[in-house]
């Protein structure tokens, strides 16, 4: 009894949120209303169950809730397929690692974000141990105008061939990524300034970075870090046993 009357109350709670119904059905359900003394005794029965037992409410909402989960995830795995070149075959984005791995992971970054720095040597680790993996960086500013000034850099790097140098700099750096550090960040590294400044305002490079703003909300990544690895986008700075097994699990389906 208290299965079905969980699973009645998870019916009735996705249906506020559910599509309406095709016309066959809708057509049904007006044939056959039911009556007030029903509705009455529908809503007396529910509320004496919930009275009784009111676990079973709690049961329904997380019901709902794995239901709406599950089809997010297929949302998300439908979006990473149908991103793929975007996000795995773009020859003008930066990769570290091995270029010619036989898998790739797609990481989403913001070079101020706290996490995605607690993240960057556990993806150093796991590229160590393992020589097979190739991954894409895409630079998404999100934090502010600082992080905005940071992505270019990267970018105008990229075009030094010192994009990783300068990216390892700045997960390390404590400082506000200002135009005067990554001067020096950049002074450090043999860069050439004046060139890096140049092409930090290159309309192309602007427009990089709204097409990877563009492909995050494709994929409706709400904040960085996140990866996409195999046909599954993992958020947040997640430790190197889980990656690990990601990967293991990316390269089981081939």
């Amino acid at each position: 009894m208290r299965t079905r009357i969980a699973a009645g109350l998870f019916l009735a709670l996705s249906g506020l949120v559910a599509a309406p119904l095709p016309p066959f059905a809708a057509a049904r359900a007006e044939e056959a209303p039911f009556t007030p003394a029903q509705r009455e005794e529908i809503v007396r029965i529910l509320r004496e169950a919930l009275r009784t037992d009111p676990t079973i409410l709690r049961d329904a909402v997380a019901a709902m809730q794995q239901s709406q989960q599950a089809e997010q995830e297929r949302g998300r795995r439908d979006a990473i397929q149908a991103q793929a070149a975007a996000l795995l075959r773009d020859p003008a984005d930066p990769v570290k690692g091995n270029p010619a791995g036989d898998l790739t992971v797609v990481e989403f970054f913001d070079p101020r974000c706290g996490y995605c720095k607690a993240l960057a040597p556990t993806m150093q680790e796991l590229l160590s141990q393992d020589g097979k993996l190739r991954v894409v960086m895409k630079a998404i500013p999100i934090l502010g105008p600082n992080s905005v000034l940071a992505s270019r850099a990267l970018l105008a790097a990229q075009r030094q061939e010192k994009f990783v140098p300068l990216y390892d700099r700045l997960m390390q750096l404590r400082a506000e990524p200002t135009e005067a550090v990554l001067q020096a960040e950049a002074q450090k590294l043999g860069l050439d300034w004046a060139r890096m400044r140049r092409d930090m305002d290159d309309p192309a490079i602007e427009a990089r970075l709204q097409q990877n703003l563009r492909l995050a909300q494709a994929l409706s990544i709400e904040g960085t870090p996140a990866l996409v690895i195999g046909d599954t986008l993992v958020p947040g700075a997640v430790d190197l046993t889980t990656l690990r097994r990601l990967v293991t699990q990316a390269r089981g389906r081939g």
